[in-house]
């Protein structure tokens, strides 16, 4: 399967999401500009890459998505979110979040794609509304938490940290949680992880993936700040 280079000129320029390869390789080039993240998401296709190689864009087969309404929480989190261990807070430290997720370090895992590069485009978006995260906060310390893009009805999960125990989880349950209350449709977690599997995460093929993604930018989107 050919890998398309993409127009520099042109941010609209992706192929459909169907040529990606098996790995789930889409294209390659182009820029981190706004626009071209945007028409990315929009596309179901995400930037996924590592110091030192062109942007590479993806659209995986299968996708792994949560439906909002179907988040499981389990009875260990749900005494942590009661017992108000953790202040959740919303878009107040956007680059604290994105930068800890390029730094903390991860079983099994060397370096980070969240690069430079990466970092500033997503700070960019944040500060247009359409970047958000969600914190857990503890004795005025940043504990956890994670950012995505928000387009719709449809919030597409980037990363998450921990520096204390289940930090990362209460900021993404009580995110869920509030998801369903705004009538998000779906989370797409792009890859399966045994994360958020646990929290109710499935398979989806491309093509169910992208007709509910079409149904949910039907929506308006909640651009931010989510405070």
């Amino acid at each position: 399967m050919p890998i398309y280079l993409l127009d520099p000129e042109d941010p609209e320029s992706f192929p459909p999401p169907e040529k990606a390869d098996r790995t789930g390789l889409l294209a390659v080039g182009g820029d981190l500009s706004p626009e071209r993240l945007l028409a990315a998401y929009a596309r179901g296709i995400f930037p996924w890459y590592s110091e030192g190689q062109p942007i590479l864009w993806h659209s995986p087969n299968p996708r792994f998505v949560l439906e909002p309404e179907k988040l499981h929480v389990g009875r260990s989190l749900r005494k942590v979110l009661n017992a108000g261990a953790y202040e959740v807070r919303w878009d107040t430290a956007f680059a604290d979040v994105i930068t800890a997720c390029s730094q903390v370090p991860r079983p099994g895992q060397t370096g980070t794609w969240i690069t430079d590069e990466m970092l500033q485009a997503y700070v960019t978006l944040h500060r247009m509304g359409f970047a958000h995260s969600i914190e857990a906060w503890a004795g005025g310390e940043l504990k956890g938490g994670l950012y995505g893009v928000s387009l719709g009805a449809a919030f597409f999960g980037e990363s998450m940290f921990a520096r204390a125990p289940d930090a990362s989880k209460a900021a993404f349950a009580t995110a869920v949680e509030r998801f369903v209350e705004w009538g998000f449709q779906l989370i797409d977690c792009q890859v399966e992880t045994e994360h958020l599997a646990r929290f109710g995460a499935e398979q989806w093929p491309r093509r169910r993936f992208l007709t509910a993604l079409e149904r949910a930018l039907k929506e308006p989107t909640r651009r931010g700040p989510w405070t």
